[in-house]
């Protein structure tokens, strides 16, 4: 039986896993079984596992959000964007009458990170690199997504160098992932207020 992440608690992680090509990655592939062994607290989602004709149906991904605290999209970055379904999953589910109707809260509060595979190096993600953008400048439009709806947008895990990685290091990318998404120091938010309540407790003044 796993055990649950000693840091997380009760928080329940959903990860959206999408790769066209599942099955012929090294990196992707390592991590869902990394998570598969991991905590019970962590839901998988393989979007072309689930929906191979591409046919989302809105109504049981929108349920299985609700059913999670925080939302991992994990991805390939493929010209310097989402794979396709991902993005279709983004337009199909979070539709405006479920994220503004009823209270308009569907989401409001629950956390988004990213995890991104990446083929080049990081050197290349930068101003003046091959690429010249980084990817946090490349992902800007899904962090725009969390703001206009209420999510947590918390930093994402990246591994640069996919395609020339070695077996070790994919295997350490698969720990650290998991790592990453089951902390609960992941939320800033959440850190300065375990500060400020260090703080008070030992009677410090922070100003």
């Amino acid at each position: 039986m796993p055990k649950v992440h000693e840091e997380m608690g009760p928080t329940k992680i959903l990860v959206i896993a999408a790769h066209p090509t599942m099955e012929q990655s090294r990196v992707n592939k390592r991590w869902l079984a990394e998570l598969h062994g991991g905590p019970n607290q962590v839901t998988v989602q393989e979007l072309y596992k689930a929906y191979p004709d591409y046919a989302i149906n809105a109504r049981a991904e929108q349920e299985l959000i609700a059913q999670h605290d925080r939302i991992v999209l994990q991805f390939p970055i493929q010209w310097y964007s989402t794979p396709a379904l991902l993005k279709q999953w983004l337009d199909d589910v979070f539709t405006t009458a479920w994220l503004f109707g009823a209270g308009g809260k569907a989401v409001a509060g629950k956390e988004l990170v990213l995890a991104m595979s990446i083929g080049g190096d990081e050197a290349s993600y930068q101003s003046g690199g091959l690429i010249g953008y980084t990817i946090s400048e490349l992902v800007r439009p899904l962090q725009a997504f969390a703001n206009q709806i209420g999510m947590t947008f918390l930093p994402p895990y990246k591994f640069y160098g996919a395609v020339k990685a070695s077996d070790g290091q994919i295997d350490n990318s698969a720990r650290d992932y998991l790592g990453h998404i089951t902390s609960s120091g992941l939320n800033p938010l959440i850190v300065r207020q375990r500060m400020l309540d260090e703080m008070m407790k030992q009677g410090s003044n922070p100003l």
